[in-house]
Order: C-alpha cells, then sequence, then structure tokens
C-alpha cells in the first residue's frame, strides 16, 4: 500500500541544531495533539448556542431555553455527533502504525495535518447535521494518526533521561489547544447570533493544520526511524543536532549510536512484531499500555471536558458565564501539566498516577456531593454558592487530571514496547483510548439526564480501581533508556561493546569505537587521538534479546557481514560484541 522511502532530506537550518532544536521540534509536533484539544473543546461550545442547535438538530430554541436544559436535541443524537470521531479515530490508530513505520514519523504527521485541514474546511462551510458528522468522522482519521505518531516521535527525540518532560510536553499542547478554543468559543459567542459565532472556529483550526503542515517540512525525523531504514548516517547526525549542538562526536551521542543501532541488528534477528506477540512476548507491557489508556477515560476527562460549558450550566450558571469559565478551567488544566514536566523524569510515573487516583476520588466527590446539592435547589441566585463549589471542584479535578492521568498514560504507551513493536503496541495503547473515548462520549448525555450527579460518583469508582491496577501492576521506567527498559519487566538484557580498528565503518569513525572496560571508551581508526573517560557501554534489554544474539555468532547480520567471527562474543552475562555497523549508509542533502 506504501513504498518504503529512499532518501530523506534534513532541511531545517543548522544554526537550530541543539535545544532550539529539540524544543521546537516537540512542541510543533506537539500542534497535532493541540489540535485534538482544540476540537473537543470547539464541539463544547457550539453545542450551548442556539443558531447551532438550529442549524444541526432543527431546533429554534433561546438561550434561557438552553440554560434550562430544554434545548430539544435528542440526547442520542448529540452523543453520535460528539462520538463519531472516536470510532474512526479508533480506524485510523491502526493505519497510522504502518504508515509511520514505512514512510517515516515526520510523514505521518503531515498526512494527519492534511487531513485535518480537509475536515476543518468542511466544517467551517457545514450547512447541516450530516455534514457536521461527516467532517467530524474525517478529522477522527488525521486525530487517530496524530495521536499515534505523535507521542512516538517525543519518545524517539527525547534524551533518555527527558522523556517525561518531553511528552509531558506534547500534553501541555494538548491542553493548550483547549485552552485556545475555549476562549475562542468565548469570543466568537459574543457574535450571536451570527452563525459566525460558530463558524469562526473553525477557521482558526484550519489555520494550525496549516502550520503544523508547514513545519512538518522542517521538522527532523526521528533518528530510531532514520537509522532503521538504512539512513545511519543521517540518523547519527539527526541524533547529535538534537541532543548534542550537531556534535557527532560527543559521548552521549555515540552512545545512544551504538545502543540503538545493535537494537535494530538484535531485533531484525528476532523478526518484526506481530500483533499476537504483543499479548504472548510483551504481555505485561501490553497490559500496562491498554490499561494506561482505558482508565485515562473511565476516570471522567471527557465527560467533564466534551461537556464542560453544558455541565456548568447545569451546576447553576448563565451560558456567558459558562462559556468564561470553561475557558478558566482550561488554564487551570494547561497549568496542571507544569509539575508533570518539571518532577515526572525525577519522581517517576508510578508516584504520579498513584497520588492521581487519589486526588481524583477527592475532586470527584466533591463535583458528585455539590451537584445533589445544586439539583434540591431552584435555578437563580440561590444555586450560585453551589455552583461556585463545582467550579472550584471542577478545576481541582482539571489540575489533578492534567499533572497525572492525561500525560502519563500517552508516555507510557510509547516507552514501554521496544522499536520491532513500538507502532504496533502505540497503536493498540491508542485504539484502547478511543474505544473508551467513544464509551464515554456516547453514555455521558444519557447518563447525566438519567442519573443527574451520580454519574460523577460511578467515574468516582473508576479512579479507585486505577490506582489499585497501578500499585499491582506498573513498574517504574523513569531512568531508562529505550533500548535499557525492558530490564524494568525482567527482560533478558545484552551489553554491548563496540569494537573495531583503522577500516572501520566510518561516518566520522563511529565504526572504530574499541569498549576497554566499562570506564573507558577510546575511540581508534583517524588520526586524532580521543579518549573519552566515564562513557557507559550500552546495554539492550528486551524479550529474546539474548538469544538473538547467541544466533548472531552463528549466523552474523548482513551489516556484520565483515566482521570476523572470533570478534564476537556472548558471555554467561550476554554481553556481545559487534564491529563495523555502519556500513553502506548512504548520505542524501
Amino acid at each position: 500500500m506504501f513504498s518504503r522511502r529512499k532518501t530523506y532530506n534534513a532541511r531545517y537550518p543548522r544554526w537550530m541544531a541543539g535545544s532550539p532544536l529539540l524544543y521546537s521540534s516537540s512542541a510543533l509536533a506537539s500542534l497535532g495533539d493541540a489540535m485534538f484539544g482544540y476540537s473537543q473543546g470547539i464541539i463544547a461550545a457550539a453545542q450551548v448556542q442556539p443558531s447551532f442547535i438550529l442549524r444541526m438538530y432543527g431546533s429554534n430554541v433561546t438561550l434561557q431555553q438552553v440554560q434550562a436544559g430544554n434545548d430539544g436535541v435528542d440526547v442520542f443524537v448529540q452523543a453520535i455527533v460528539v462520538a463519531c470521531l472516536n470510532l474512526t479515530a479508533l480506524l485510523a490508530s491502526y493505519t497510522s502504525a504502518y504508515i509511520c513505520d514505512i514512510l517515516g514519523r515526520r510523514t505521518s504527521i503531515r498526512i494527519g495535518g492534511m487531513i485535518y485541514l480537509v475536515a476543518s474546511i468542511m466544517q467551517i462551510f457545514m450547512p447541516n447535521l450530516a455534514t457536521l458528522i461527516v467532517g467530524r468522522c474525517i478529522q477522527g482519521l488525521g486525530v487517530g494518526i496524530l495521536s499515534m505518531t505523535v507521542p512516538i516521535y517525543q519518545c524517539e527525540i527525547a534524551p533518555g533521561h527527558g522523556r517525561g518532560l518531553f511528552v509531558a510536553i506534547e500534553y501541555l499542547c494538548l491542553n493548550a489547544g483547549y485552552a485556545l478554543s475555549a476562549w475562542v468559543g468565548y469570543g466568537f459567542f459574543f457574535a450571536m447570533p451570527s452563525e459566525i459565532s460558530w463558524r469562526g472556529p473553525y477557521i482558526v483550526q484550519a489555520a494550525l493544520a496549516i502550520v503544523l503542515i508547514t513545519w512538518t517540512f522542517f521538522l527532523p525525523e526521528s533518528p530510531r526511524w532514520l537509522i532503521k531504514n538504512g539512513f545511519a548516517k543521517e540518523g547519527l547526525q539527526a541524533l547529535a543536532d538534537l541532543h548534542s549542538a550537531g556534535d557527532v562526536d560527543s559521548p552521549e551521542t555515540l552512545s545512544s549510536f551504538t545502543a540503538i543501532q545493535t537494537a535494530i541488528v538484535l531485533e531484525e534477528t528476532m523478526g518484526t512484531a506481530s500483533w499476537g506477540q504483543l499479548f504472548t512476548q510483551y504481555t505485561r507491557r501490553t497490559a500496562v499500555g491498554i490499561t494506561c489508556q482505558l482508565f485515562a477515560q473511565f476516570n471522567g476527562i471527557n465527560a467533564i471536558l466534551y461537556f464542560l460549558p453544558e455541565n456548568l450550566t447545569r451546576a447553576g450558571f448563565d451560558i456567558s458565564r459558562s462559556l468564561l469559565y470553561a475557558g478558566a478551567c482550561a488554564i487551570v488544566y494547561c497549568a496542571g501539566t507544569l509539575p508533570t514536566m518539571m518532577f515526572v523524569d525525577r519522581w517517576g510515573r508510578r508516584s504520579f498516577l498513584l497520588s492521581g487516583s487519589l486526588g481524583l476520588v477527592g475532586a470527584l466527590a466533591l463535583i458528585g456531593g455539590l451537584q445533589f446539592w445544586a439539583e434540591s435547589l431552584p435555578l437563580g441566585n440561590g444555586r450560585m454558592g453551589a455552583a461556585d463549589g463545582i467550579f472550584a471542584g471542577v478545576c481541582i479535578y482539571l489540575f489533578i487530571f492534567g499533572a497525572t492521568w492525561g500525560p502519563i498514560p500517552w508516555l507510557l504507551g510509547a516507552e514501554v514496547f521496544p522499536l520491532r513493536a513500538r507502532a504496533k503496541g502505540m497503536a493498540l495503547s491508542t485504539s484502547v483510548n478511543w474505544i473508551a473515548n467513544f464509551v464515554i462520549a456516547f453514555i455521558t448525555p444519557p447518563l447525566f439526564e438519567t442519573i443527574a450527579a451520580g454519574y460523577y460518583f460511578l467515574l468516582m469508582g473508576f479512579t479507585v480501581i486505577s490506582g489499585v491496577v497501578v500499585y499491582f501492576v506498573y513498574p517504574e521506567t523513569a531512568g531508562k533508556t529505550l533500548e535499557e527498559l525492558g530490564e524494568v519487566f525482567g527482560d533478558g538484557a545484552v551489553t554491548i561493546a563496540v569494537t573495531g580498528g583503522a577500516e572501520g565503518g566510518g561516518a566520522g569513525g563511529v565504526g572504530g569505537l574499541k569498549a576497554e572496560s566499562e570506564e573507558t571508551l577510546e575511540k581508534v581508526g583517524d588520526s586524532r587521538e580521543d579518549v573519552r573517560q566515564g562513557v557507559p557501554i550500552a546495554t539492550v534489554a528486551e524479550p529474546g534479546a539474548v538469544e538473538a544474539a547467541h544466533e548472531l555468532l552463528s549466523n552474523p547480520h548482513e551489516e556484520m557481514r565483515d566482521v570476523p567471527l572470533d570478534d564476537l562474543n556472548v558471555d554467561g552475562e550476554g554481553s556481545l560484541g559487534i564491529e563495523g555497523m555502519m556500513d553502506g549508509a548512504e548520505h542524501h542533502d
């Protein structure tokens, strides 16, 4: 279906090499998630506008009727409108597993942005409900591709000690997209009764898609994808440009390149992971990837976000104030990501999730209890005390979720699987997100209508269960490189020692690295004397790695065809020496 890429061009300016390239790539790739957050806010704000209700649902109502909950809209039709995006996002998340493996991470992001732009243009001019549903379904395809690819890209460009920070940047952008939509929706609200009050936000959405598409032509490709797909020199340069200001001879770059290259050789010996192996060979990883996304949804985030202005109206605020307070809630939601950015790599993933479950239990109990009280009071000033309390409870909930169960599942889904299974594993994890997202979006309107405040206590029960599962099932994954991470799952580890001589494989002498000990890595094979102290020998850990290393003894990898068998050794601990792994790399400017 897709042909594998033959060339790679790095178009970013050289002056960006280093932190400017790394952080701008992370933030601008995250526009893909920002647009998903933006789409959540757009549909939430539109649902309380009489002109939108008339155009899409054929119900001619006033603001007062909407505020009283008498908008004449069938709750199941409303549920379909909100939830249809999630079904097509589910389908796209599986397709994108192949797109991002074959065409590359940045091309996959570009395709998602283009689909999103088409959907945005459709929704700017949509004349009726059918077009709205079709537009949201097409939008779901773009969202599904972006939500699967962007976390993988973030993890693969991030340094080993900073993956949490970079996925937190991604989630901050998602939240910022929601916040932007809330304030854009509030601003356009005052254009009523003109339909620009709800069409205008879609124009902003199309502009965001254009920015994302344009930037993908300058994004660096994931170094791991480049190295795996025959662009070894380009992958080395991308690593250096992202992590060491373009210095291909830096110890960090060489160590990372060594681990990635050797992991690829071992994984190719084991073959591409199948969908079935996710459940048989990577069982615990798959359990983590599935349950983290399941609980992220069933802990209630989109039950609140998709219908936030409506929920605040239900609490007792008028529509204008509900839209204003929704914008305030969105800012609090963004602020919640800041502690994650600063501390998730230091404190670990488990502590954030466990404390998050505990905090969400308290927040949902507060919201549910106050909603029960508000429903016993008549509409008007008598409800304002309870309504203010519900607003405060929602802010507490969003801050805690934004710091814990919001970003961490996307981080875990992208990092727990090895390279040979990463795209399929992330696709599976993401698909669970979309299934659960669809269920929540579909059941929320009728459940709010049926059990009202009791729905918050139902969600609270899931937060309790989520904490129990994390405590007994989730290992701590912080502080490991992607190649080492299998150690926390008890996988066999192979220690990498790259050996060589004056004829080593090349790219700045990378093929000529000699491991003297774990304390000294000496570079040989060129005219410069260059001895670096304290560079650790890399480790690859995943199921079958040791067995693959033994297999290489009798059947060397094609890229190791010039290596004498005497230079390969696997000891009782699983140590593997590899020489000359850069042969045949072709550079494309």
